[in-house]
């Protein structure tokens, strides 16, 4: 594959192709594409036709007058769009920027500026719809290209000296300057004509956008490259800039110069030329979509569109972080939260309108903080006994809160003598158990359960949880306090456990275990698709043996308990549980982003006891303490009346 350099017999035969007599292969280009090209031209090769205002090359600025009539002649000729007449004027005002012998930068930011908008109005395939390969570009270089332009790009290979004109240098670093990846990509499908450089269009595309970034790279090294690294890392602002592959391949060095100053500019290509799948977030995993959301966020809060950056900061957790939560927490729990919370910080501060300054520290704390949860979940951490670990700590914390509460439910109604309707509340968290079996099997074959649903279902279901259980735990709290208990018992039980109180007490057992369960299946879901699957098992099944213990202590323990005890410690645990459940709760309605957060800095975080450092969780749990401390009082009162 050969190129032009810069001469005027080579501008000649590629002026003479744009006019009338086209070849073939610019016949079949799209006017728009051709007319781009040629302003890419412009923008490379006008300042070896004028310089400081004087005509160095008559050739070469015969031929940049003959390029610029051409684009103005060919945007005319395009169908009619409402932008077409502003294309047309612009074209018109390049063409006199180069009659008026302007300035180089003058002229390539006219070049640039039409090309961009011209594309925008007649659009066209920017870039490669995955990040392309670049050992494949590397091959078909050596196959196609390296004979002309040389192993490294320097125009030197071995059939180089009988070309005329020459192949062009990619290593030339000046040149490489105003090349963008894109204007690469067209010449290799459409080739240049009174060259030896023909047309690449029987390549796939993805195979032509591999050699655009292979043969992009050459003119920056891998000392800039790693640099480049660096700052890709740690600017948010940067990689906002280049959110997918389309902006990175539209962008040329030159133009992101005059935006960033150097070295940033060439630092930054030389890395992304070289990783353009740092720019697909698909590519990286859901915390290179954390990552790209938290920049897009960034970028809108600063450009004072909070609404915009509000959404982004919440898809940021809910599409990025959200999915490898479970995985996490089995490997770092503490970690989990520290991320969870920073999350959540950041929503706070945008809802706030906080100084910008404050946003990008959160957004920067945050991107420190996914660096160290990548390296906590990559492959090697996945040892059998941490995967051991996480399985059991993750399935006895989510089945305990249920099984408190099925407990207290069973030893209730054998005190009671009411076995009748134990086979209500079996019927609850077996069923329970099934479908979250079914919700297994839907989110692996039939379905993807978003961050957002289950949160919701998380939250509503927390909430939903609470609420039964305040009534319940004042219920049984009244019942132990009341003198003549054995009288209620034997007298009024009968009716207060009706079937429709049976099958209230069927609905309690299945949204608790549930809630549970539905929460465990999408833990082990993460954790099953990293492998030690063994362990995971193994794991699984100490913690179902170690929550059967648990069950049958409480229960021994329950038969031995005077009734009125029973009562009062069941009122007790059920009303905590309630208090816990209420602020879960909240905290996940506020990570599903239905609630906003006002952080409380003194507030610790206790998630086991259901406290997050937040004050709407807070008055939450606040609030169904107090309504729990009133109905004990209330239902105290009318048991000493009795």
């Amino acid at each position: 594959m050969s190129f032009r350099a810069r001469l005027p017999a080579l501008l000649f035969a590629l002026a003479t192709a744009l006019l009338p007599t086209l070849s073939s292969a610019e016949e079949t280009a799209p006017s728009a594409q051709v007319a781009w090209r040629l302003l890419d031209y412009l923008a490379v090769d006008y300042p070896g036709a004028v310089r400081d205002g004087k005509v160095v090359s008559a050739s070469e600025y015969a031929e940049m007058r003959e390029f610029s009539a051409s684009v103005r002649e060919r945007i005319s000729g395009l169908p009619a769009t409402p932008g077409k007449p502003n294309l047309v004027s612009e074209a018109g005002d390049l063409v006199g920027a180069i009659e008026a012998k302007a300035s180089a930068a003058d002229v390539a930011a006219r070049a640039h500026r039409l090309g961009a908008e011209l594309l925008a109005a007649y659009p066209t395939p920017l870039a490669p719809t995955k990040a392309p390969d670049l050992a494949r570009g590397a091959a078909l270089y050596t196959e196609q290209c390296a004979a002309c332009h040389g192993a490294t790009g320097r125009g030197d290979g071995p059939n180089a000296r009988t070309l005329n004109p020459p192949p062009v240098a990619f290593a030339d670093a000046e040149r490489a300057r105003q090349r963008s990846l894109f204007g690469l990509y067209q010449v290799i499908g459409q080739g240049l004509d009174g060259t030896a450089m023909p047309s690449f269009a029987q390549l796939p595309s993805d195979d032509r956008w591999a050699l655009a970034f292979y043969v992009g790279r050459f003119a920056f090294d891998e000392k800039a490259a790693r640099a480049g690294e660096r700052l890709w890392a740690s600017d948010a602002q940067l990689r906002a800039r280049f959110p997918n592959l389309q902006a990175l391949t539209q962008t040329s060095p030159a133009a992101l110069a005059a935006d960033l100053g150097e070295p940033k500019a060439t630092q930054l290509v030389a890395y992304l030329r070289r990783h353009p799948e740092a720019t697909t977030p698909q590519a990286s995993g859901s915390l290179g979509i954390a990552r790209t959301k938290l920049g897009q966020s960034l970028a809108r809060y600063e450009a004072g569109d909070r609404k915009s950056a509000q959404e982004l900061a919440l898809a940021a957790y809910l599409d990025g972080f959200e999915p490898v939560e479970p995985s996490l927490t089995a490997r770092d729990a503490a970690l989990m939260s520290r991320v969870e919370a920073a999350m959540g910080d950041l929503r706070a501060a945008i809802s706030n309108e906080a100084p910008e300054a404050d946003v990008r520290a959160q957004v920067n704390r945050l991107y420190a903080l996914l660096d160290v949860a990548e390296r906590a979940l990559a492959p090697a951490e996945a040892s059998a006994a941490s995967s051991f670990a996480g399985a059991f700590t993750i399935l006895l914390r989510e089945g305990l809160e249920a099984l408190l509460i099925v407990v207290a439910m069973l030893a209730f109604l054998r005190k009671a003598e009411r076995r009748d309707v134990l086979p209500y509340v079996h019927g609850g968290w077996v069923s329970a158990l099934v479908a979250g079996g079914l919700t297994w099997a839907a989110a692996t074959y039939l379905i993807s359960i978003s961050g957002a649903s289950r949160e919701l279902t998380e939250g509503f279901g927390s909430l939903l949880s609470a609420a039964v259980l305040i009534s319940v735990g004042v219920w049984m709290h009244g019942k132990g306090q009341a003198d003549a208990w054995q009288t209620y018992i034997k007298e009024k039980l009968a009716a207060a456990l009706s079937k429709q109180s049976a099958w209230f007490l069927f609905l309690l057992a299945f949204v608790v275990v549930y809630r549970e369960v539905f929460e465990t299946i999408l833990f082990y879901a993460a954790m099953w698709s990293q492998g030690a699957r063994a362990a995971i098992l193994a794991g699984a099944g100490a913690a179902v043996a170690t929550l059967g213990l648990i069950a049958w202590a409480l229960l021994s323990y329950s038969r031995r308990l005077p009734i009125s005890q029973f009562f009062t410690y069941s009122s007790m645990l059920i009303s905590g549980l309630a208090v816990v459940l209420a602020g879960k709760g909240v905290a996940a309605l506020q990570e599903a982003g239905l609630i906003d957060i006002q952080p409380l800095a003194a507030v610790p975080r206790l998630e086991l006891l259901g406290v997050f450092p937040t004050a709407e969780g807070v008055l939450v749990q606040v609030a169904t303490l107090l309504m729990i401390l009133l109905g004990f009082w209330l239902s105290g009162r009318r048991g000493r009346q009795t």
